[in-house]
């Protein structure tokens, strides 16, 4: 029986057959997006196989919360096949690079519909077996008081910036005319010149 078994192992790998690990689909997980706003989702992969763009083949459903049906929601093969009817017509948009081994979607304007969870799948022949990446989406009506807080940071802090290359600015320009008084009289005397003509 062992015997056998060595056999049928020589004669798969005299015949080409090799072992393929299966192919590894990473996501975001769990994604809270503003009603009407634009959310991306995320969808990267890794594979044993060589990838040739001709081959790989993305494709993104939908489940709504509380159903057990899936939708399509966006293929992709060479190019992308957004659809062309449906919850996703026209809300849905490619946003990967498969030699950057990114199978990402953004999704425009979403509506409280979209509240579900969403499959994204990778193959690249022969690399077709692994794992289905899952991205649950929760749409909701105002951004959280978190959210809130880091954007008025990050406004602030620019607007802080802002103020205090202004003040560097009129601080050395005001250094410099110290250093060069005759400069700073001659530049006067040419304005008052000016003034009376």
């Amino acid at each position: 029986m062992c015997v056998e078994r060595v056999h049928l192992l020589l004669l798969l790998l005299a015949s080409g057959w090799r072992c393929v690990s299966g192919i590894r689909v990473f996501t975001a997980g769990d994604v809270k997006a503003v009603n009407g706003t634009d959310v991306r989702l995320k969808c990267s992969f890794q594979s044993s196989a060589a990838i040739r763009a001709s081959s790989v083949t993305v494709s993104w459903s939908f489940r709504p919360l509380g159903s057990r049906h899936e939708e399509t929601v966006f293929y992709y093969q060479e190019k992308p096949f957004p659809p062309s009817e449906g919850r996703f017509k026209r809300k849905v948009e490619w946003a990967g690079d498969i030699s950057g081994w990114d199978a990402s979607v953004v999704l425009r304007s979403v509506p409280f519909s979209f509240n579900g969870t969403f499959s994204c799948q990778v193959k690249n022949p022969p690399d077709v077996h692994g794992n289905v990446g899952v991205v649950r989406l929760q749409v909701v009506s105002t951004a959280s008081i978190s959210e809130m807080l880091i954007l008025c940071v990050s406004i602030g802090g620019a607007v802080l910036l802002i103020l205090l290359l202004v003040m560097m600015v009129v601080s050395l320009r005001r250094c410099h005319r110290r250093r060069n008084p005759e400069t700073n009289h001659t530049h006067l005397q040419h304005e008052h010149n000016l003034m009376s003509c």
